[in-house]
């Protein structure tokens, strides 16, 4: 088994004349949390894009596992090797409770049983195997007091809680986090660092979170990449990356409080 649940080697993504991508090398260790930042345009949704599917590049390769190349690969295909991707704009249904949402979102993994399955007992099973999942992912994600709300009634950050929770149910080895605590209040965010922790040692799940919130990420990650224009310009700890120049300069500016709260300044 590889040392590495992900290393995207020399990818490189261009839309027209622009290169959106140019990334040499992005190693990610089995069981850490890699955090990525940098300015809105520097390329880093558009690398999700390309590890989870839904952009192909010119040219490079992604690979799951060390074993799975990714880049011909549906994102169907990827979410079943264990990839899985939270987006910036979750889309949930706000008239399903939180446990329908969840045992949806658990349907799909678990499957539908034929007709002579129904008859041997087979759907009951999984029905009762759905119910168990969801039990489990309130517990995991501490959603007990909101379980049997609707999702149109949540706070922004426990909606994201809850869609973590849906991708959660997949069961993946790796999760992509895209700006987890986008327009979620500090309170929450502070809850949200809890949660991922939590999963991180339950579920033995690999994350890399791309974030602008500096404290949050500078807190949950054990290797920080900076990108600007599509390159990687910074790799290290938190800590030594946020101290480099070339990165304060292209992203963090000199404001000391502005990089102390959330939604650090370019």
């Amino acid at each position: 088994m590889s040392d590495h649940v992900l290393k995207v080697s020399g990818v490189v993504v261009r839309f027209g004349g622009l290169t959106a991508v140019d990334v040499d090398e992005l190693a990610v260790p089995r069981g850490a949390i890699v955090g990525i930042v940098g300015a809105n345009g520097a390329g880093k949704t558009t690398l999700f894009d390309v590890i989870s599917g839904f952009v192909s590049p010119q040219r490079g390769s992604v690979v799951l596992d060390g074993k799975h190349e990714l880049v011909r690969r549906s994102p169907e295909r990827r979410a079943r090797l264990g990839l899985g991707r939270s987006f910036q704009n979750a889309v949930l249904f706000g008239s399903m409770t939180v446990r329908e949402t969840l045992a949806v979102a658990l349907y799909r993994r678990i499957g539908r049983a034929p007709a002579l399955a129904c008859a041997l007992g087979v759907r009951r099973r999984a029905e009762a195997r759905i119910r168990a999942g969801v039990d489990e992912l309130v517990e995991t994600m501490g959603l007990h007091d909101y379980a049997d709300s609707f999702v149109s009634e949540l706070s922004t950050g426990t909606r994201r809680i809850v869609d973590l929770a849906c991708v959660l149910a997949h069961r993946p080895t790796l999760l992509l986090l895209d700006e987890p605590s986008a327009g979620v209040a500090q309170r929450e965010v502070e809850a949200l660092e809890t949660v991922i922790r939590r999963v991180k040692q339950l579920l033995d799940c690999t994350f890399v979170i791309i974030e602008h919130d500096i404290p949050l990420i500078r807190s949950l990650s054990d290797e920080l990449y900076a990108m600007e224009v599509g390159q990687v310009i910074a790799h290290g700890t938190p800590d030594a990356v946020l101290a480099d120049p070339q990165v304060v300069a292209a992203y963090l500016g000199t404001d000391e409080t502005a990089i102390a709260r959330s939604g650090a300044v370019s």
